[in-house]
């Protein structure tokens, strides 16, 4: 009538031992910091995309440089008019930005966390405010 609590390993044993014995394991902590680095990646990516050439960007690639130890690439996109294309573009930055902020908060790294909420305000700023949808 009841099954058992536990069932049967999923996990192959080779000679006794667990067959993932041979792969890396990683902290919780490195594992925040390749995910922290993902999101702020990201949020280089869509601000090189709009075209922002301000020091949030220098300052998004300097942490995504300490976290992964090399230099991130960028990509020169045209600029972008004005419109719905930017303001969708703010918004997915917005919400990178957010994602950003979660992981370095959960990681206690005060920097990132304090560079991905003031990259928050100025995409929701650039949100708010129509004619500026494409600046900043």
């Amino acid at each position: 009538m009841y099954e058992p609590i536990r069932p049967k390993s999923v996990v192959h044993r080779v000679d006794g031992n667990h067959t993932d014995a041979h792969y890396p394991q990683s902290s919780r902590g490195e594992a925040l910091d390749i995910q922290l680095a993902g999101h702020l990646s990201a949020l280089l990516a869509v601000t090189d995309e709009l075209g922002l050439d301000d020091d949030g960007a220098v300052r998004i690639a300097a942490q995504v440089q300490r976290l992964r130890g090399s230099h991130p690439v960028r990509i020169a996109y045209p600029a972008l008019a004005d419109g719905a294309d930017s303001r969708t573009l703010h918004r997915r930055a917005r919400d990178l930005a957010a994602r950003a902020l979660l992981v370095a908060a959960s990681r206690a790294d005060t920097a990132a966390a304090i560079l991905a909420a003031q990259r928050m305000d100025a995409h929701t700023a650039a949100l708010e405010t129509p004619d500026r949808a494409g600046a900043h």
